[in-house]
């Protein structure tokens, strides 16, 4: 089986607001999620959103989810943040 090599683009507000509020710890560990699952198989780790998130998946880390596309071999990183939120802020960003 031959093993995808995935390029990795994140959105430009990920850095300046996703990131900042989360504790280092938990950075580190999205960090590492990313690196080990997202980036070996997207499909497997990631599951599908539905309804008006349709076409975006979602990795989950703790409490923190990761919110993605899938084109071709390229994952693009849309949002970084709590479950408690994170939809909500993902619509708003989608739509701006």
């Amino acid at each position: 089986m031959e093993i995808m090599k995935y390029t990795l683009i994140y959105h430009p507000d990920i850095k300046k607001e996703d990131l900042p509020p989360i504790p280092a710890n938990i950075r580190q560990r999205i960090k590492h999620a990313i690196e080990t699952r997202l980036l070996n198989d997207p499909v497997k780790f990631g599951v599908p959103l539905r309804r008006s998130l349709k076409g975006s998946r979602k990795l989950r880390v703790g409490d923190y989810r990761i919110i993605y596309r899938l084109k071709k071999n390229t994952i693009l990183i849309l949002k970084i943040g709590h479950r408690k939120e994170v939809y909500y802020q993902f619509e708003k960003r989608a739509i701006s």
